[in-house]
């Protein structure tokens, strides 16, 4: 296994197991087969576990594996705050001394704020006394690490990471994100700041792999190389000196000894000349799915209302190449959790974007469109109900 440092020299497995996705059986965990893939990964050298208190059965279940086989120091635990469902101190001190018995250890090594959407959140939580918690766990013990996941703008990303003296931080980033959410742009940022990132969702939860579209799964039958969507995927991450550590939400013993193998094999600077021009052919194929031809380079931006125009438009198009589902998730998760909501039916029509867009697009007419489609009645329900509750 390769390994990469965080901020404090600790050494961690580029490699990362992601537990939000181990296997269910009748409704609850298959705690015997996730024992086996787990502890597979640990023999193979895998040190970085991620779960959250939100993950259902999945801090109970990591927790379990690692106390049976007395391995708990071998590996580094990493949870998260779900900040958005409590309302005092108190209630954040119950959830984390419940994550600690769910996990059945006393500290935590890496400890997340769990999409930690903008500015105006991390203010309200420092308000509440968030600042102070985490002074006096880091001083205890009981945190090692503190850091926060994200889902956004590339700027706001940025705004977040100066804002407080962050250990790490946690990304959505792959070949399709290059130029949204955070982005490579936000990658580097957070790199020069001394911050380790953490890569979630390298494989786009798998959409990268079992939803290509059928002319990308061609490129990879006629490839005399014999690479696989997902290794191309994690080699293009690890080719990356900037990316620290790749999570990968494994549920099988093939996808542990496959990623196992292309981590192995993946130093910084891997990728060869016919790695990208595959990487270009596949996006090419996926791209023909596209609504909306919006690179993502934001000169449209910022909308005087507020709205994500390239957001809105990232998840408009992964409703047609990905499938409906998951575009509707990112942006709920993009533009409603948070205090300044971005969403597409914001817009006036004032028609200021469309005077700095390199592309000439029909902004004002295609968020028109993307609003229809992305925002249902669910949307606009749980929209309403992050505002009322102030769930962001």
């Amino acid at each position: 296994m390769q390994y990469r440092k965080d901020r404090k020299g600790k050494e961690l497995s580029v490699l990362g197991y992601g537990c939000m996705r181990f296997t269910k059986k009748g409704g609850a965990i298959d705690l015997e087969k996730a024992e086996r893939e787990v502890m597979a990964a640990v023999k193979a050298g895998v040190n970085y576990f991620d779960t959250a208190y939100v993950y259902p059965g999945s801090e109970a279940a990591l927790g379990e594996i690692l106390a049976r086989n007395r391995c708990r120091e071998q590996v580094y635990i990493a949870t998260k705050l779900p900040h958005y469902l409590i309302k005092s101190m108190e209630g954040v001190e119950r959830m984390f001394q419940e994550e600690l018995r769910r996990l059945k250890t006393d500290y935590i090594d890496y400890y997340l704020m769990h999409m930690l959407t903008d500015i105006p959140t991390w203010e309200k939580l420092k308000k509440m006394g968030m600042a102070d918690w985490i002074e006096e766990k880091l001083a205890s013990g009981q945190i090692r690490n503190i850091g926060f996941s994200y889902h956004g703008k590339t700027d706001m990303f940025q705004q977040l990471v100066d804002a407080y003296d962050w250990d790490f931080c946690q990304i959505q980033y792959n070949y399709m994100d290059e130029h949204s959410q955070a982005g490579a742009e936000g990658l580097r940022y957070a790199h020069q700041k001394g911050l380790p990132v953490i890569i979630m969702e390298p494989l786009r939860g798998g959409r990268l792999v079992n939803l290509l579209p059928e002319s990308a799964k061609e490129l990879f039958r006629k490839d005399d190389k014999h690479r696989t969507p997902a290794e191309l995927a994690f080699k293009w991450l690890y080719n990356q000196p900037e990316v620290t550590c790749v999570l990968s939400g494994m549920n099988s013993m093939e996808m542990v000894e496959q990623n196992i193998e292309t981590a192995e094999h993946s130093p910084a600077g891997c990728m060869t000349a016919d790695d990208f021009a595959l990487v270009e052919q596949v996006k090419i194929e996926i791209e023909k799915n596209v609504k909306v031809g919006c690179t993502g380079c934001g000169y449209c931006m910022p909308c005087p209302k507020g709205v994500d125009i390239p957001g809105t438009f990232r998840c408009y198009n992964a409703m047609y190449a990905e499938g409906k589902w998951s575009g509707r998730r990112d942006y709920l998760q993009c533009t409603a959790f948070r205090k300044d909501t971005s969403s597409a039916s914001q817009c006036i029509s004032c028609g200021k974007c469309e005077s700095h867009c390199p592309q000439h697009l029909e902004i004002r007419k295609e968020l028109k469109l993307a609003s229809k489609e992305l925002e249902t009645v669910g949307y606009k329900v749980v929209k309403s109900a992050i505002q009322i509750f102030k769930l962001w």
